[in-house]
Order: structure tokens, then sequence, then C-alpha cells
């Protein structure tokens, strides 16, 4: 073998025998053997996690205007389901089955959306 591949071959066997022995605990130290204590997140440290995982794909001041509403609350009310929202789901499907357009769309939903049974 050559000197330098020797001096590799060497240096790499001091290195993983130097991780090995720092990785392990001493004998006499009860500290080092302890697993990590994880901490309970607290309520703003959960909303962070949620807010972050549903801005996903957001960029820019895009993702900063959503994770300063989400942070706030804002946006866990804008995203509860209502029955106004339900109601405009059914009212868009509705107009798009009978193909409606312009006026006659919005006359539609107006009437949908109140209830006034304009269907």
């Amino acid at each position: 073998m050559s000197m330098p591949l020797r001096l590799l071959v060497i240096s790499a066997a001091f290195a993983f025998a130097g991780a090995t022995f720092a990785a392990s605990p001493q004998p006499g130290n009860a500290d080092a053997v302890k697993a990590p204590v994880s901490k309970a997140r607290t309520a703003q440290q959960q909303r962070m996690v949620t807010c972050n995982k549903e801005a996903n794909g957001k960029k820019g001041a895009e993702r900063r205007a959503f994770m300063s509403s989400c942070l706030k609350g804002k946006h866990m009310m804008a995203t509860a389901p209502s029955a106004q929202r339900n109601r405009m789901k059914s009212c868009n499907a509705e107009a798009r089955t009978k193909a409606l357009k312009g006026t006659d769309r919005k006359t539609f939903m107006s009437g949908c959306l109140m209830g006034n049974g304009a269907r």
C-alpha cells in the first residue's frame, strides 16, 4: 500500500473509534443514561405547527399574510364549516347544473342563499 492510502485508512479508523467512544455513556454517569425529555407544546406552539402545515405551498407575501392571520386565530374561524358555506356550495352546484349565467345566475343565487325558494 502506498503511504497516503495507509494514512487515510488509519485516520478513518481513528475517526470511527473516536466517534464510537464519544457516543457511549460513561459507566458512573447517571445523567448520560437518561433519555431526553420531550416537553408538551403550548397552545401557541401547536398553532404554529398547524398553521405551518396549512401554509405548505404558499410563498413570499402570501405566506406571511396567511401565517399572520392563522396565528392570530382568524384563519381558524374562516375555515370552520357553517350553514351559510354549505348553502353556498349547494346553490353554486345547482346554478352550475342549470347552466345559469349573468343576471339570471345572480338572481337565482340571491334567492337561493336567502332561502326564498326561488329555485
